[in-house]
């Protein structure tokens, strides 16, 4: 299914959106799958804990072939038979926290499994970002590289009219060559983050996808606020995960103290005994339990009370990390925000306009080349910049939302 749905990508020639890249790495990732393969093993354990005693029946089966000597008969044999149930009976509540345990671990590994999900959402939406930011910054160092050639044909033509240096033209020629320089660098970049990608969706070795969407130009209203994040947060899937665990453990200590106390167990029996001239029916009941004397499952209270202690700290501290990481990403997010709208709305609209100001002044011999490539620089500069603060927006709300467990509405 997966093979056939990656090939009707390609087959098609279309861009990989992000909602098509969730899909695939939902489908073969193996962390992903891994975790829905345990949890077969939790159901099954579920599924005995549920029977009606944890313990089966033992059934016992005896025939004897007596040889006994008789006055005045050659043959003194007799047959003898016995046959006996019995069964181990649990008397301390061993079977209701075996159960619990069960229960709690199967709903643990449930939020574990969506806590994956969304661990690999988030980690194909940072690959995502990262190729749809080297693939917008190829495309703009591509213009670069117009623009510079553009700039590299007038030179010439002022040269060879005496109108420029030959400093002057060796000055465009360079600039066009570190242009070309920086596309190559961009674009090997860019192949690496798309191989990454293909290695995150587990694409077959040739297919490198390019992908399809949209780096936000002006910070977006969140859907969110901070305190909504922090509520969220406190019922993330991990934590979830980690409360059950911490229930399940509090049921295997529970389940070792009580196996301090004896096991009863129950038999009925019956069979035939005697010559076959007074052949008895033997019927009767039989109750056996070990006295615990010697050993009182110290080792099994020790490991259980040590595995609770253990989740509880593990448990709290993932609290504690998760509300930090969150309040410190929203700050980080906010500050982000601010830098793309500055840097748009004040340094680059105006950079622009300077950039096509000196083109015009270049063309008309008012300014020197130099200026020209300067005033070009400097747009090229901040554009990157803010591209890379895009990117990095782009990024910190991926952290931040999975930080949070923040589900996404398409």
């Amino acid at each position: 299914m997966l093979l056939a749905f990656v090939g009707d990508i390609y087959a098609a020639e279309s861009l990989l959106t992000l909602d098509q890249a969730w899909q695939i790495a939902e489908e073969a990732n193996p962390a992903l799958n891994a975790a829905q393969a345990n949890l077969a093993a939790a159901e099954g354990q579920l599924t005995d804990t549920r029977s009606l005693l944890w313990n089966n029946p033992h059934v016992n089966a005896e025939g004897l072939r007596r040889m006994v000597p008789q006055p005045g008969a050659s043959d003194g044999v007799q047959r003898e038979w016995r046959a006996q149930i019995s069964q181990t009976l649990e008397v301390a509540g061993q079977q209701g926290y075996r159960r619990t345990a069960a229960e709690q671990e199967l709903a643990a590994l449930q939020e574990s499994l969506e806590e994956t999900r969304r661990q690999v959402r988030a980690d194909v939406e940072r690959g995502f970002v990262r190729v749809l930011s080297l693939q917008a910054r190829a495309a703009m160092e591509a213009e670069v590289v117009a623009l510079i050639r553009d700039n590299v044909s007038v030179a010439r033509k002022r040269f060879e009219a005496g109108e420029d240096t030959k400093l002057d033209n060796n000055l465009a020629e360079v600039e066009l060559g570190r242009a070309d320089n920086q596309l190559e660098a961009v674009r090997e970049q860019l192949l690496g983050a798309r191989a990454d990608l293909a290695a995150t969706l587990q694409l077959p070795a040739k297919a490198l996808p390019e992908v399809q969407g949209n780096l936000v130009s002006e910070a977006p209203d969140l859907p969110y606020s901070l305190e909504q994040l922090l509520s969220t947060a406190s019922t993330r899937p991990r934590l979830r995960a980690l409360d059950h665990r911490e229930q399940a453990a509090r049921s295997r200590l529970g389940l070792e103290r009580a196996a301090v106390y004896p096991d009863v167990t129950v038999g009925l029996f019956a069979g035939r005994e005697g010559p076959v001239q007074g052949r008895e029916r033997i019927m009767g009941l039989s109750v056996s339990l070990p006295l615990p004397l010697f050993r009182r499952n110290a080792a099994g209270i020790g490991r259980a009370g040590t595995e609770l202690t253990q989740v509880q700290l593990e448990r709290q501290a993932a609290i504690r990390d998760t509300s930090a990481s969150v309040i410190v990403l929203w700050q980080k997010l906010e500050s982000v925000r601010q830098r793309v709208n500055k840097l748009e709305q004040f340094v680059l609209r105006r950079l622009r306009e300077n950039q096509r100001l000196s083109a015009t002044a270049y063309r008309t011999g008012e300014i020197s080349l130099t200026q020209l490539l300067l005033a070009t620089r400097q747009v090229l500069d901040t554009r990157r910049e803010v591209l890379d603060a895009l990117t990095e927006l782009a990024l910190t709300r991926v952290e931040l939302e999975q930080a949070a467990g923040w589900a996404r509405m398409k």
